[in-house]
């Protein structure tokens, strides 16, 4: 990080989203840990690609907060600081909605979502893509989300963040990678 983005970071008041945060330790992943740790994951993500813009960086905390649980209560967010009400405006965007097929969701976040929402998205992808484990999923699970990735997700990252790209397609490769290897073995026991 530059001095710049180290004082714009320094000046950030963190704290209240982290702790709104940990209303997601109770949400369990399917590759272990919670839904809290991934959260952390792509704060920290957006943070490797200089990511500096307080609201997304805020809303990185808690972009799954109001999927994962329900009847939150979307005034506390509002009432963190002077940029609670802009903060909830892109969870509530990054926010699928309850019957929305995933790739309604997407499409829409691909063609009219915000910037904001377009960066926050990437890394939550990359995020995911790094947690997708070929001993976890099946193979045409990874397959299906990876096809997503490539439709989606990645000419997302290509306008928004080129560095970002480059990282989604090669974590695409190296799970392609995996899959190719795993259908080799058949014997092997997927849950």
């Amino acid at each position: 990080m530059n001095n710049d983005e180290t004082t714009q970071l320094v000046e950030l008041r963190l704290a209240p989203y982290i702790q709104k945060a940990t209303a997601l330790i109770g949400v369990t992943r399917k590759v272990g840990g919670n839904q809290f740790r991934h959260a952390i994951a792509t704060f920290g993500i957006l943070l490797d690609y200089h990511i500096v813009d307080p609201i997304i960086l805020k809303a990185s905390f808690i972009h799954d907060l109001l999927e994962d649980i329900e009847g939150y209560n979307q005034q506390e967010i509002i009432d963190i600081d002077q940029d609670g009400y802009e903060v909830l405006q892109l969870v509530r965007e990054m926010t699928k909605a309850p019957n929305e097929p995933k790739e309604v969701y997407l499409q829409r976040i691909k063609d009219e979502g915000s910037v904001r929402v377009k960066i926050l998205k990437v890394a939550d992808r990359i995020s995911n893509l790094t947690d997708l484990h070929d001993d976890i999923f099946k193979p045409d699970f990874m397959e299906r989300y990876l096809k997503e990735t490539e439709k989606f997700v990645l000419p997302i990252a290509e306008e928004v963040n080129k560095d970002m790209a480059f990282e989604l397609r090669d974590l695409i490769d190296r799970r392609k990678k995996c899959i190719i290897f795993k259908k080799r073995m058949p014997y092997f026991d997927f849950k």
